[in-house]
């Protein structure tokens, strides 16, 4: 599913500049160069498209819990690269609910201070410090009333066909109107009435490059995290029951 692309280097003058980072194309993603290690405390830090993060002197062997705090992060614009930002808040949200949360190894995150046109679900293995893959993922019509394609507004009301932000654990797989599909549930305050309000990853033919080229956005869900019909297989696949999936922007 990965091909191996050109190997990229650090920015001169980074810590850790030494260090080789090797890219990935990733699926319906533009190509993105991250510089530099994201960091965590009691959390891996991971960096996309394969890259490898610095450890920390001391450490005998590569661990996703002790890196070198972040130096730098290039974006190209022209290219579509996309920096995860919320990566930080993410892994500190698998520390918080540790409990809830069954399987560390591959987590979910969803950044919604990205526009909808662009893949902005992106799955982390943990383990590996990567990320696997990256995909267009919808948000809720009462999060976008205009339709322009940028959540502006979330919400955990009943009814409200709004987006929910927060720390969601992945729950078990159903077949409904929208086909293999699965539940997610809430488990902070401003997303615990996910579950009762049918929130789930789901597919739909409006999450598509061909909607975005016609509309310059994808479609907007009733609250729902739905991604391409050709790509809900390995959404799914990846996002297993017990993992960590985080939205915020």
């Amino acid at each position: 599913m990965l091909a191996p692309d050109r190997p990229f280097a650090l920015a001169k003058g980074d810590r850790a500049s030494g260090t080789k980072i090797t890219g990935f194309r990733t699926m319906m993603s533009g190509r993105r160069r991250f510089l530099g290690a994201f960091a965590g405390t009691a959390a891996s830090v991971l960096l996309p498209r394969g890259a490898h993060a610095a450890v920390m002197p001391g450490t005998p062997a590569w661990s996703p819990w002790g890196v070198l705090p972040p130096e730098s992060v290039s974006i190209d614009p022209a290219a579509g690269d996309v920096a995860p930002a919320l990566l930080p808040r993410a892994l500190a949200a698998l520390d918080r609910h540790a409990a809830h949360v069954a399987d560390r190894s591959v987590v979910g995150l969803v950044d919604f201070s990205v526009p909808s046109r662009l893949p902005r679900l992106h799955i982390v293995d943990v383990a590996a410090g990567r990320v696997v893959s990256s995909h267009l993922v919808a948000h809720g019509k009462g999060s976008d009333p205009a339709n322009s394609g940028w959540a502006e507004r979330f919400s955990n009301r009943m009814g409200s066909e709004a987006s929910s932000s927060g720390s969601f654990v992945i729950g078990e797989t159903y077949y409904g109107k929208h086909g293999r599909s699965r539940r997610v549930i809430g488990l902070e305050p401003e997303n615990d009435l996910a579950e009762p309000r049918g929130i789930v990853i789901h597919a739909a033919d409006y999450v598509d490059p061909g909607f975005v080229a016609q509309y310059g956005r994808i479609g907007r869900s009733q609250g729902c995290f739905a991604v391409g019909k050709g790509e809900i297989g390995t959404v799914l696949d990846l996002l297993g029951q017990g993992r960590l999936l985080f939205a915020a922007r």
